[in-house]
């Protein structure tokens, strides 16, 4: 088997749930595709197809062959080769939408107007010679030009034998008009029976100009739910030629062109678009910075170790183009819907017809005006719509909060987590010890020196703690010997004196009458920290704690998990002391600590026994089994690589408050996706019996065709509409 790609690529042509069915199904059985999610909302396909088999022109042949467009790249393509491909691409999509909407909008507007002349001429013209001819050809410029797409793409569907939401249109829209004309030709063949030969033209004329009209109104809000991605496209770096390792230039207020370190100089960046933060992060030498973040005031130069694809902005557009173009369960369940909606609805107007004609005396024209009325009323698009809009907007709402999410499911499940299990390093805490109490017990000026130069030269992981807080101390001359004391600490010798940094203390503080029990360094223990001693061997000179210190955000984090009725648990290998201090300061009541992998593993299975919908929250290597086998797997984003790449989701900026947030998201998702799925259902349930005329007695009224075309715009818009609503910021 060949290497398997994954692509993402616009489709144009689409308009409801058969489309989205067809074009699948059709990338589905292409030859080289191990698989395809084609999503409505986006108006995108993700394809995963092995390039030694198959071909991105292939697979746009094959989605051609079934009446669609797919926008791919190509040989000749004049774009601007400073761009990326996924920019070209959606730079092709842009403007294919552009010219799409400007067309729509056009043929909107000239159908509103000639459908108001028909109406007028219809019901508020009195009748002169020539009124029924003046009102077939406005009809006809109506529906031949206004509507043209409709019979276009419903040509194209059933020269493969299938069925979508312009069949129906193309179907009522084209039936109405040409019985109408049909009476206006030979109404001698109803008026010899004593029946009116009535004119429906206003009908047709309407239908063109609502559906038009919901269309136009549902591809703005449509364009508007893919917009996160854009964004981001938007933000990658013009600078092409950048190569990996060479030394760059980065100019004040410049975008950073690759992921890489500096090595000369300072300023302040802007990351909000990968972290969601908005403060500058401060850079300087041997900090790293990332394509597409934007430069400060100040000049510096770095080294490029990430460019083009390779790029941490680049695997973001990916993540969130995955994302949008993925589906949940929910969403298979309603495209097999709505995959035998289509052939439904055309029995039903079809049984409408014939019941109609047979069933009542005179009742053909009956008939025929409920079957073109199911056709119009009938409408897969919000079916097809509900769940992918709410998720391609709350996805696209994660993203610019520094939250990426792999996939649709991964938001779906995030809805019904109810414990939260947390590692400890670099999740709760910083991941960097820190000295958080230091003590003298002597005030010899030359020992803070003394101290941060043995630190320098010990190697010791804690030493860079000490280190960092004595930064402003001079370095010491003359100090020698600096040897490693294994699983105790450091010596180096000074002016002929042994000293020692270590965890043991002597017997008793240098210049204090208090002896070692009364010290505070007992307690520091028990606030989790590890102390280190600096001494001379017989007169203790220093005590300092060493700690990993909680994240400024935590505690509250771990609080608004608790508020949405969330279970929070710390998994740590760290030992007992430090974990349950640790816990304490949290606000955390479970834990389970000197956690190796297999055992976290094992606690994350037996909270799933006992019922319970887990995610886990990790940064590290040691946290990736756990991630995959947690219900959720959530990775802080300044972990490593391989425990991003086992979780479905990523905290960009590794705070913890993004994790209620994520639970917040995902369950207004859910809701307005049900919402969403509700109203489509019941909209279809209650407007295809009464476009049907089998409640005509019940209710007192038959349904027009012009309100049905109404009703199927206005549908289609209110689930658009609502889904919107996720890209409100909302607490």
């Amino acid at each position: 088997m060949g290497n398997i790609t994954r692509k993402n690529y616009p489709v144009s042509g689409m308009g409801c749930a058969a489309c989205v069915a067809r074009v699948q199904k059709a990338l589905q059985q292409s030859a080289g595709v191990h698989a395809a999610e084609v999503s409505l909302a986006s108006n995108s396909a993700r394809i995963d197809y092995d390039p030694s088999v198959t071909s991105p022109a292939q697979l746009r042949q094959c989605v051609q062959d079934a009446g669609y467009d797919l926008i791919v790249p190509e040989d000749d393509d004049d774009s601007d080769p400073a761009l990326s491909e996924e920019a070209q691409l959606e730079e092709r999509a842009e403007e294919e939408q552009r010219r799409s909407f400007k067309a729509l909008k056009r043929d909107t507007v000239l159908a509103l107007i000639l459908a108001a002349a028909v109406m007028i001429l219809g019901m508020a013209v009195r009748d002169f010679p020539g009124k029924g001819w003046l009102m077939a050809v406005l009809s006809g410029v109506s529906v031949c030009w206004c509507g043209r797409r409709f019979f276009k793409t419903a040509f194209k569907q059933a020269r493969t034998l299938h069925a979508g939401m312009d069949t129906l249109v193309a179907l009522s829209v084209g039936m109405s008009f040409l019985f109408s004309l049909f009476n206006l030709l030979f109404p001698k063949v109803w008026t010899s029976r004593g029946l009116s030969a009535g004119l429906y033209f206003e009908s047709s004329a309407m239908i063109v100009a609502f559906i038009l009209a919901g269309r136009l109104l549902e591809d703005r809000a449509k364009h508007r739910t893919t917009q996160s991605v854009r964004a981001l496209i938007q933000l990658q770096p013009q600078r092409r030629d950048v190569r990996k390792g060479q030394a760059v230039d980065v100019l004040p207020g410049e975008s950073i062109p690759a992921d890489g370190t500096v090595i000369d100089g300072f300023s302040y960046i802007d990351e909000s678009m990968l972290t969601g933060e908005p403060l500058a992060a401060y850079k300087e030498a041997g900090s790293h910075v990332y394509a597409g973040t934007i430069n400060g005031n100040n000049a510096f130069r770095m080294i490029a170790e990430k460019v083009g694809n390779e790029t941490t902005l680049s695997s973001i557009i990916r993540m969130v183009q995955d994302a949008q173009g993925s589906k949940t369960r929910i969403q298979r369940t309603v495209d097999k819907i709505c995959a035998w909606f289509v052939p439904a609805v055309l029995a039903i107007a079809l049984l409408s017809l014939l019941g109609w004609t047979l069933l009542t005396p005179d009742g053909f024209i009956r008939g025929l005006l409920a079957m073109v009325t199911v056709l119009v009323v009938a409408c897969p698009c919000s079916l097809g719509l509900a769940t992918p809009t709410a998720l391609t907007a709350g996805i696209g709402r994660g993203a610019s909060a520094g939250i990426l999410i792999k996939d649709a499911d991964s938001l779906q499940v995030a809805a019904d987590i109810d414990v939260v299990v947390l590692d400890k390093t670099g999740t709760l805490t910083t991941g960097k010890p820190s000295v958080s109490k230091l003590e003298w017990f002597s005030d010899a000026p030359h020992l803070p020196s003394l101290l941060k130069t043995i630190e320098m030269r010990s190697g010791h992981p804690l030493g860079d703690a000490i280190v960092t807080a004595l930064a402003s101390e001079p370095e010491l001359d003359g100090v020698s010997d600096c040897t490693a004391l294994p699983g105790q600490g450091v010596t180096a010798q000074w002016n002929n004196q042994s000293y020692y940094v270590s965890n043991f203390a002597p017997s008793s503080p240098c210049h204090s009458e208090r002896s070692e029990e009364s010290t505070p360094y007992t307690h520091w223990r028990q606030d989790g920290s590890t102390v280190v001693f600096f001494h001379d061997g017989q007169n203790l000179l220093a005590a300092i704690a060493i700690s990993d210190q909680l994240k400024p955000d935590s505690a509250k984090a771990v609080q608004d998990l608790k508020d949405l009725g969330i279970e929070v648990h710390m998994l740590t290998g760290d030992h007992q002391d430090s974990a349950q201090a640790v816990a304490r300061n949290a606000g955390i009541d479970h834990v389970c600590a000197s956690a190796m992998p297999n055992l976290k593993v094992e606690y994350i299975k037996q909270l799933q026994k006992d019922g319970h919908k887990v995610a886990m929250a990790g940064d590290g290597i040691n946290d990736s089994a756990a991630l995959m086998t947690a219900d959720l797997g959530i990775a802080m984003g300044k972990g490593s690589d391989i425990a991003i790449n086992s979780a479905m989701t990523t905290i960009v900026s590794s705070s913890l408050s993004k994790i209620p947030e994520l639970t917040a998201l995902s369950r207004r998702t859910l809701k307005i996706i049900r919402q969403n799925l509700v109203w489509a259902f019941l909209y279809n349930i209650i407007a295809i019996p009464v476009a049907s005329g089998v409640l005509s007695g019940v209710l007192g009224f038959a349904l027009n065709p012009m309100v049905a075309a109404a009703a199927m715009a206005c549908s289609s818009v209110i689930v658009v509409t609502n889904s919107l609503r996720l890209l409100i910021n909302h607490k």
